[in-house]
């Protein structure tokens, strides 16, 4: 008889994992609490306009084509993306724009005109965020950090060797500004500590890993939206009989004397050999785990992700001063930080994030108009205030700051829906609200993070963007991918000497990797 598997939630760490084991013969299945899958990479249509509301930009596409070939597809049959050009206009507060761009020549052209005096530092910093992913690379992406057995043993002395590579001791910040003289191009380059929810002048510097995985990889749009990757890999789990449970709220992860019995989810038990949580861990402990309260103790302390205010604006007429994706940043970014984290509250100024698919998914919208997914940081929910008072005040100073760039929307926007803090912690289960897990306000972040197989029960697993090597698209894909091969190792599947989990490639080979893909 093939083992039971069943996976506690439906975003993509879960279909990642729940596709990998049924192409390996387990008997899944999936229970989402939700009528849709994907959990936060979700979409909303209404009036004529489609939204994206979770993840707007694919990165590092070749970890979504590694799962495709491990369910035996070819990877352009399953889905079809397009690199995004330019990747982001940048505007700032005194009027001037940048347009980035993942081709060097463009934006070594554009830099030649914004900062010319930071052209060859931008050449340096490049170079400085390549090393940190191609040392880093192979231990925290492709490698369940916390399961030191066999091979791994040597990637493990190999980093430990090479620690002061990676930049662990500078912030964020610290390092950006000994590269840049220009304060727009450090902000610029701040701003990807966002990208786990974290803040700069808080976060390690290796987290300037990112700058690498956007300008030296790429960026990326799905044809059809975002959500189209939910939809493929719900279809490859269907083709692959995972059992889906959908508006399937999980009671309880089920255990006794240290061993999983299953879940129960409306009252019923359901009995499997494993069972892989991908729901924040924090709200796993504290709703779902029994009789684990040290646990629940050593979660609460996890310092939450930053969450959002999202607002979806059907928009009438067009903006060809805006791009796909677009920036509009504060006046004082250390600021807006300190009052998002040390004051817990709104900024006054915040930086505003503006995606327009239409600008590439023209039918997004109808004839003349926009689809506007605009999005302002915000503190994990407070458990002494709630922010769907402040929906109205932020969308004045969304309003205001766009009206200040030359965006005036008074009576043009005639759609919209609001998502708040509140949403993503009743919809997800998101600890207090947080978009991304858990921050990486520390220097010891990347270890701080949930490991993918439990301690304290067996057959228990983890998968998503609070547990490793945590949140965004590859990343928790890739979450899913380590929950899926430690049960294989244990049920003797692949090798159980840490080799059976590595990546399908050594980085010098990624670039052959995307090349076939780009033939395929």
């Amino acid at each position: 008889m093939p083992k039971k598997v069943i996976v506690v939630g439906g975003g993509l760490a879960g279909l990642s994992s729940a596709v990998r084991l049924a192409s390996m013969g387990f008997q899944v299945s999936l229970f989402e609490q939700n009528r849709h899958l994907g959990g936060k990479m979700n979409e909303v249509r209404m009036d004529g306009y489609r939204f994206d509301t979770g993840p707007s930009l694919l990165t590092m596409p070749f970890v979504v084509e590694e799962l495709c070939r491990a369910a035996g597809e070819r990877p352009a049959d399953v889905f079809t993306y397009v690199p995004l050009e330019p990747l982001c206009r940048y505007r700032f507060p005194d009027g001037t724009c940048l347009e980035a761009s993942a081709d060097p020549v463009r934006m070594e052209t554009e830099l030649s005109r914004f900062a010319p005096d930071d052209v060859e530092a931008y050449h340096r910093f490049l170079r400085y965020s390549r090393r940190i992913f191609e040392v880093t690379a192979d231990l925290f992406l492709w490698q369940p950090i916390h399961e030191p057995v066999g091979s791994r043993w040597l990637l493990y002395l190999k980093a430990l060797s090479q620690l002061h590579r990676i930049d662990p001791f500078r912030t964020v910040h610290q390092a950006v500004a000994s590269y840049f003289r220009d304060p727009r191009l450090i902000q610029l380059f701040d701003r990807f500590a966002t990208y786990n929810g974290s803040d700069p002048y808080q976060a390690p510097a290796t987290l300037n890993i990112i700058p690498h995985v956007e300008f030296g990889l790429g960026g990326y749009y799905i044809t059809g939206g975002l959500y189209r990757l939910v939809e493929a890999l719900e279809r490859l789990a269907l083709a692959r009989d995972v059992r889906i449970h959908r508006a399937a709220r999980v009671e309880k992860i089920l255990h006794k004397r240290g061993e999983i019995i299953g879940i129960r989810a409306g009252g019923e038990t359901y009995r499997a050999d494993y069972v892989i949580c991908n729901v924040d861990v924090t709200t796993a402990y504290h709703r779902l785990l029994d009789y684990v309260p040290h646990r629940r103790q050593q979660v609460a302390a996890l310092e939450p992700s930053l969450s959002g205010m999202v607002f979806l604006w059907g928009k009438q007429g067009e903006t060809p001063e805006l791009r796909h994706h677009n920036i509009l940043f504060s006046g004082d970014y250390r600021e807006e930080f300190r009052q998002l984290g040390r004051d817990r509250r709104p900024p006054e100024d915040p930086t505003v994030y503006i995606a327009i698919s239409s600008k590439t998914d023209p039918g997004d919208a109808p004839d003349g108009h926009e689809n506007w997914f605009v999005m302002v940081n915000m503190p994990p929910l407070s458990p002494r205030q709630g922010t769907a008072s402040m929906v109205e005040e932020l969308r004045e100073r969304v309003l205001g700051k766009l009206g200040r760039h030359g965006f005036r929307l008074a009576g043009m926007i005639e759609s919209e829906q609001v998502i708040t803090p509140e949403d993503f912690s009743g919809s997800y289960g998101s600890h207090l609200g947080s978009i991304y897990g858990i921050a990486s306000n520390s220097r010891q972040a990347a270890f701080h993070r949930h490991p993918n197989r439990s301690r304290d029960i067996r057959g228990l697993y983890f998968a998503g963007g609070s547990a490793h090597p945590g949140g965004g698209i590859p990343l928790v894909l890739l979450s899913g991918r380590m929950a899926a091969a430690l049960i294989a190792e244990r049920e003797g599947l692949v090798p159980g000497d840490g080799s059976g989990i590595s990546a399908p490639s050594s980085l010098r080979q990624l670039s052959e990797i995307r090349a076939e893909s780009s033939r395929a």
